[in-house]
Protein backbone atom coordinates (compact mmCIF):
# COMPACT_ATOMS: atom_id res chain seq x y z
CA UNK A 1 0.00 0.00 0.00
CA UNK A 2 1.56 3.25 -0.64
CA UNK A 3 0.88 6.33 1.65
CA UNK A 4 1.58 9.45 0.83
CA UNK A 5 3.47 11.84 3.23
CA UNK A 6 2.05 15.52 3.05
CA UNK A 7 5.43 16.24 1.53
CA UNK A 8 4.48 13.73 -1.91
CA UNK A 9 1.16 15.39 -2.36
CA UNK A 10 0.50 17.41 -5.37
CA UNK A 11 -1.04 20.80 -4.63
CA UNK A 12 -3.51 19.77 -7.56
CA UNK A 13 -4.79 16.97 -4.56
CA UNK A 14 -5.43 19.40 -1.94
CA UNK A 15 -9.14 20.04 -1.53
CA UNK A 16 -9.31 24.23 -1.10
CA UNK A 17 -9.52 24.83 2.54
CA UNK A 18 -12.80 26.54 2.12
CA UNK A 19 -14.36 23.87 0.32
CA UNK A 20 -13.27 21.04 2.81
CA UNK A 21 -14.64 23.16 5.47
CA UNK A 22 -17.85 22.30 3.92
CA UNK A 23 -17.00 18.50 3.93
CA UNK A 24 -20.14 17.54 5.90
CA UNK A 25 -22.92 19.18 3.37
CA UNK A 26 -20.39 17.58 0.78
CA UNK A 27 -20.94 14.13 1.97
CA UNK A 28 -24.69 14.49 2.10
CA UNK A 29 -23.95 15.92 -1.99
CA UNK A 30 -24.89 12.57 -2.97
CA UNK A 31 -28.72 12.49 -1.93
CA UNK A 32 -29.00 16.00 -2.22
CA UNK A 33 -28.03 16.90 -5.45
CA UNK A 34 -28.98 13.87 -8.03
CA UNK A 35 -26.71 13.99 -11.23
CA UNK A 36 -26.93 12.40 -14.46
CA UNK A 37 -23.41 10.85 -15.06
CA UNK A 38 -21.83 11.99 -18.27
CA UNK A 39 -19.65 9.60 -20.29
CA UNK A 40 -15.84 10.27 -19.27
CA UNK A 41 -14.96 10.32 -22.13
CA UNK A 42 -15.14 14.27 -23.78
CA UNK A 43 -17.73 14.96 -26.70
CA UNK A 44 -16.32 17.01 -29.24
CA UNK A 45 -17.65 20.15 -29.98
CA UNK A 46 -18.52 22.09 -33.46
CA UNK A 47 -16.04 23.03 -35.51
CA UNK A 48 -14.86 27.23 -35.11
CA UNK A 49 -13.35 28.96 -37.65
CA UNK A 50 -10.59 30.99 -36.36
CA UNK A 51 -7.37 32.63 -37.76
CA UNK A 52 -4.12 31.55 -36.15
CA UNK A 53 -2.65 34.93 -34.37
CA UNK A 54 1.57 34.61 -34.56
CA UNK A 55 1.72 37.58 -32.13
CA UNK A 56 0.19 35.04 -29.39
CA UNK A 57 1.91 32.10 -29.93
CA UNK A 58 4.36 29.87 -28.18
CA UNK A 59 7.07 26.83 -29.02
CA UNK A 60 5.39 24.81 -26.01
CA UNK A 61 3.40 21.93 -27.07
CA UNK A 62 -0.35 22.48 -26.49
CA UNK A 63 -1.36 20.11 -23.82
CA UNK A 64 -4.01 17.57 -24.69
CA UNK A 65 -7.61 18.60 -25.55
CA UNK A 66 -8.89 15.36 -23.56
CA UNK A 67 -6.67 16.48 -20.44
CA UNK A 68 -7.87 19.73 -20.96
CA UNK A 69 -11.24 19.15 -20.82
CA UNK A 70 -11.44 15.94 -18.33
CA UNK A 71 -9.18 18.34 -15.35
CA UNK A 72 -10.03 21.61 -13.78
CA UNK A 73 -12.63 23.72 -11.24
CA UNK A 74 -15.77 24.65 -12.22
CA UNK A 75 -17.52 24.49 -8.62
CA UNK A 76 -20.72 24.80 -9.67
CA UNK A 77 -20.59 21.52 -11.46
CA UNK A 78 -18.88 19.81 -7.94
CA UNK A 79 -15.42 20.30 -5.45
CA UNK A 80 -13.47 17.63 -8.18
CA UNK A 81 -11.21 17.89 -10.66
CA UNK A 82 -13.13 15.71 -12.66
CA UNK A 83 -16.45 16.61 -11.36
CA UNK A 84 -17.24 19.50 -14.67
CA UNK A 85 -16.66 17.09 -17.04
CA UNK A 86 -18.79 14.48 -15.37
CA UNK A 87 -21.80 17.32 -14.68
CA UNK A 88 -21.23 20.36 -17.15
CA UNK A 89 -23.53 18.45 -19.40
CA UNK A 90 -26.65 19.82 -17.78
CA UNK A 91 -25.53 23.34 -19.11
CA UNK A 92 -27.61 25.35 -21.59
CA UNK A 93 -25.85 27.30 -23.74
CA UNK A 94 -28.51 28.30 -25.94
CA UNK A 95 -30.53 31.18 -25.56
CA UNK A 96 -27.27 33.16 -23.75
CA UNK A 97 -27.37 36.74 -23.17
CA UNK A 98 -24.21 39.01 -21.83
CA UNK A 99 -25.47 42.22 -19.72
CA UNK A 100 -22.95 44.89 -19.82
CA UNK A 101 -23.84 47.56 -17.25
CA UNK A 102 -22.83 49.74 -14.48
CA UNK A 103 -20.42 52.79 -15.59
CA UNK A 104 -20.76 52.58 -19.43
CA UNK A 105 -22.66 54.74 -21.67
CA UNK A 106 -24.53 52.32 -23.48
CA UNK A 107 -26.03 49.42 -21.40
CA UNK A 108 -27.02 46.90 -23.51
CA UNK A 109 -28.08 43.24 -23.29
CA UNK A 110 -25.92 41.10 -25.92
CA UNK A 111 -27.64 37.54 -27.34
CA UNK A 112 -24.35 35.39 -27.82
CA UNK A 113 -24.69 35.45 -31.28
CA UNK A 114 -24.30 39.03 -31.69
CA UNK A 115 -21.31 38.77 -29.53
CA UNK A 116 -19.91 36.46 -31.45
CA UNK A 117 -19.43 38.47 -34.94
CA UNK A 118 -18.05 41.59 -32.80
CA UNK A 119 -14.62 40.47 -34.31
CA UNK A 120 -12.78 38.30 -36.43
CA UNK A 121 -11.62 35.18 -34.14
CA UNK A 122 -8.51 34.53 -33.46
CA UNK A 123 -6.80 31.42 -32.29
CA UNK A 124 -4.11 32.42 -29.47
CA UNK A 125 -1.79 29.43 -28.04
CA UNK A 126 -1.47 31.02 -24.33
CA UNK A 127 0.27 29.03 -20.57
CA UNK A 128 -2.47 28.32 -17.97
CA UNK A 129 -1.15 28.68 -14.23
CA UNK A 130 -3.54 27.78 -11.61
CA UNK A 131 -3.12 28.13 -8.03
CA UNK A 132 -3.05 24.89 -7.12
CA UNK A 133 0.46 24.06 -8.85
CA UNK A 134 -0.45 22.89 -12.28
CA UNK A 135 -0.42 24.15 -15.62
CA UNK A 136 -1.16 23.85 -19.48
CA UNK A 137 -1.19 25.15 -22.80
CA UNK A 138 -4.07 25.78 -24.75
CA UNK A 139 -5.26 27.85 -28.06
CA UNK A 140 -7.92 29.43 -27.05
CA UNK A 141 -10.28 30.90 -29.84
CA UNK A 142 -11.81 34.94 -29.36
CA UNK A 143 -11.46 38.04 -29.24
CA UNK A 144 -9.92 40.42 -27.12
CA UNK A 145 -11.87 42.51 -24.28
CA UNK A 146 -11.09 45.99 -25.83
CA UNK A 147 -13.73 44.96 -28.70
CA UNK A 148 -16.34 44.98 -26.18
CA UNK A 149 -14.88 48.39 -24.99
CA UNK A 150 -15.56 49.68 -28.25
CA UNK A 151 -20.01 48.92 -27.48
CA UNK A 152 -20.57 50.10 -24.12
CA UNK A 153 -17.62 52.98 -23.93
CA UNK A 154 -16.98 53.40 -20.28
CA UNK A 155 -17.35 56.39 -19.01
CA UNK A 156 -14.62 58.56 -16.61
CA UNK A 157 -15.90 56.90 -13.36
CA UNK A 158 -14.98 53.11 -14.71
CA UNK A 159 -12.17 52.13 -12.81
CA UNK A 160 -12.64 48.15 -12.18
CA UNK A 161 -14.50 45.32 -14.40
CA UNK A 162 -16.73 43.28 -12.41
CA UNK A 163 -17.36 39.41 -14.27
CA UNK A 164 -20.12 37.41 -12.81
CA UNK A 165 -20.63 34.29 -13.98
CA UNK A 166 -24.61 32.39 -14.38
CA UNK A 167 -25.63 30.71 -10.98
CA UNK A 168 -28.69 28.75 -12.02
CA UNK A 169 -29.02 25.74 -9.44
CA UNK A 170 -31.26 24.07 -11.87
CA UNK A 171 -27.84 23.40 -14.06
CA UNK A 172 -25.61 23.66 -11.84
CA UNK A 173 -26.42 21.76 -8.53
CA UNK A 174 -24.02 22.51 -6.61
CA UNK A 175 -24.41 26.16 -5.99
CA UNK A 176 -27.09 24.74 -3.52
CA UNK A 177 -24.49 24.63 -1.20
CA UNK A 178 -23.03 27.09 0.37
CA UNK A 179 -18.89 26.36 -1.24
CA UNK A 180 -18.40 30.02 -2.32
CA UNK A 181 -20.77 32.93 -2.06
CA UNK A 182 -22.74 32.76 -5.52
CA UNK A 183 -22.78 34.05 -7.93
CA UNK A 184 -19.17 33.58 -8.68
CA UNK A 185 -17.27 36.91 -9.00
CA UNK A 186 -13.99 38.20 -10.69
CA UNK A 187 -12.62 41.37 -11.61
CA UNK A 188 -9.64 43.39 -13.16
CA UNK A 189 -8.51 47.14 -12.86
CA UNK A 190 -9.43 48.57 -15.76
CA UNK A 191 -6.29 48.98 -17.18
CA UNK A 192 -5.86 45.16 -16.87
CA UNK A 193 -9.20 44.41 -18.71
CA UNK A 194 -7.81 46.41 -21.73
CA UNK A 195 -4.43 45.21 -22.23
CA UNK A 196 -4.00 43.36 -26.06
CA UNK A 197 -3.60 39.87 -23.73
CA UNK A 198 -7.21 40.14 -22.14
CA UNK A 199 -9.35 37.29 -24.15
CA UNK A 200 -12.83 36.99 -24.01
CA UNK A 201 -12.69 33.16 -25.60
CA UNK A 202 -15.55 31.76 -27.15
CA UNK A 203 -13.68 28.46 -27.90
CA UNK A 204 -10.43 26.23 -27.90
CA UNK A 205 -8.79 23.61 -29.90
CA UNK A 206 -10.59 24.81 -32.79
CA UNK A 207 -13.92 24.49 -31.79
CA UNK A 208 -16.32 26.05 -29.74
CA UNK A 209 -15.65 26.06 -26.24
CA UNK A 210 -16.91 22.78 -24.24
CA UNK A 211 -19.57 22.96 -21.69
CA UNK A 212 -16.73 22.15 -18.45
CA UNK A 213 -14.18 24.74 -19.72
CA UNK A 214 -16.68 27.81 -19.53
CA UNK A 215 -18.93 27.77 -22.39
CA UNK A 216 -20.04 29.83 -24.32
CA UNK A 217 -18.22 32.57 -22.92
CA UNK A 218 -15.26 33.02 -20.52
CA UNK A 219 -12.61 35.12 -19.84
CA UNK A 220 -8.87 34.46 -20.39
CA UNK A 221 -6.02 36.71 -18.50
CA UNK A 222 -2.49 34.37 -19.08
CA UNK A 223 -0.61 35.90 -16.30
CA UNK A 224 -2.81 35.79 -14.00
CA UNK A 225 -3.39 32.24 -11.81
CA UNK A 226 -6.61 30.58 -13.62
CA UNK A 227 -9.20 31.30 -11.36
CA UNK A 228 -9.18 34.85 -12.34
CA UNK A 229 -10.96 33.63 -15.80
CA UNK A 230 -14.65 33.31 -15.03
CA UNK A 231 -16.17 30.78 -16.77
CA UNK A 232 -20.30 31.28 -18.33
CA UNK A 233 -19.81 35.25 -18.40
CA UNK A 234 -23.85 36.24 -18.30
CA UNK A 235 -22.73 40.06 -17.04
CA UNK A 236 -20.15 42.23 -17.11
CA UNK A 237 -20.12 45.44 -14.98
CA UNK A 238 -17.64 48.43 -15.02
CA UNK A 239 -17.73 49.54 -11.92
CA UNK A 240 -16.07 52.83 -10.02
CA UNK A 241 -14.17 50.46 -6.41
CA UNK A 242 -12.83 47.16 -6.55
CA UNK A 243 -15.54 44.38 -6.58
CA UNK A 244 -15.27 41.89 -3.66
CA UNK A 245 -14.66 38.58 -5.78
CA UNK A 246 -15.35 35.36 -4.78
CA UNK A 247 -12.41 33.61 -3.57
CA UNK A 248 -11.22 36.94 -1.99
CA UNK A 249 -14.27 36.88 0.21
CA UNK A 250 -13.92 32.97 0.74
CA UNK A 251 -10.33 32.95 1.83
CA UNK A 252 -8.78 36.72 1.55
CA UNK A 253 -5.32 35.17 3.32
CA UNK A 254 -4.52 33.02 0.01
CA UNK A 255 -6.50 34.54 -2.99
CA UNK A 256 -5.73 38.24 -3.46
CA UNK A 257 -7.44 40.38 -5.49
CA UNK A 258 -4.40 40.54 -8.09
CA UNK A 259 -3.34 36.81 -8.13
CA UNK A 260 -0.63 37.88 -10.51
CA UNK A 261 1.54 34.45 -11.07
CA UNK A 262 4.34 35.15 -8.91
CA UNK A 263 6.87 32.53 -7.80
CA UNK A 264 7.99 34.42 -4.82
CA UNK A 265 4.66 34.76 -3.25
CA UNK A 266 3.86 31.14 -1.67
CA UNK A 267 0.38 30.18 -0.78
CA UNK A 268 -0.39 29.52 2.33
CA UNK A 269 -0.21 26.07 2.04
CA UNK A 270 2.23 25.38 -0.48
CA UNK A 271 5.10 27.15 -2.82
CA UNK A 272 4.58 28.70 -5.92
CA UNK A 273 8.08 28.17 -6.86
CA UNK A 274 7.45 25.20 -9.20
CA UNK A 275 4.46 23.99 -11.55
CA UNK A 276 3.49 20.45 -12.96
CA UNK A 277 2.57 20.54 -16.93
CA UNK A 278 -0.65 18.42 -17.11
CA UNK A 279 0.36 15.38 -18.44
CA UNK A 280 3.98 15.51 -17.38
CA UNK A 281 5.67 14.30 -14.61
CA UNK A 282 8.80 16.50 -14.05
CA UNK A 283 8.42 19.58 -12.32
CA UNK A 284 9.71 23.01 -13.95
CA UNK A 285 10.15 26.66 -12.10
CA UNK A 286 7.08 28.84 -12.14
CA UNK A 287 7.60 31.91 -14.86
CA UNK A 288 6.87 35.66 -13.04
CA UNK A 289 3.77 36.73 -14.90
CA UNK A 290 3.40 33.03 -15.96
CA UNK A 291 6.42 34.22 -18.77
CA UNK A 292 4.05 37.31 -20.15
CA UNK A 293 6.35 39.68 -17.70
CA UNK A 294 7.83 41.67 -20.96
CA UNK A 295 3.99 42.34 -21.91
CA UNK A 296 2.57 42.73 -18.28
CA UNK A 297 4.94 43.97 -15.93
CA UNK A 298 4.38 47.61 -16.55
CA UNK A 299 0.97 47.69 -15.47
CA UNK A 300 2.40 47.59 -11.67
CA UNK A 301 5.41 49.82 -11.86
CA UNK A 302 5.91 50.93 -8.19
CA UNK A 303 3.38 47.95 -6.18
CA UNK A 304 4.42 45.73 -4.22
CA UNK A 305 3.03 42.52 -5.72
CA UNK A 306 3.92 40.58 -2.00
CA UNK A 307 1.47 42.83 -0.32
CA UNK A 308 -0.74 43.43 -3.40
CA UNK A 309 -0.55 39.71 -4.22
Amino acid sequence: MLILRPADLPPSAITPEPVFRQRRKLLLAGSLLPLAAAAATPVRGEPLPATRSSNYTLPDRPTSYETVTSYGNFYEFGPDKDSPARNAHRLRTRPWTLTVDGEVKTAKAFAIEEVLKWAALEERIYRLRCVEGWSAVIPWIGFPFSELIKRVEPTGNAKFVEFLSLADNEQMPYIRLPLLDWPYVEGLRLDEAMHPLTLLAVGMYGEVMPKQNGAPLRLVVPWKYGFKSGKSLVRIRFVEKQPATAWTKSAPSEYGFYSNVNPEVPHKRWSQSHERRLGEFRKRPTLPFNGYAEQVAGLYAGMDLHKNF
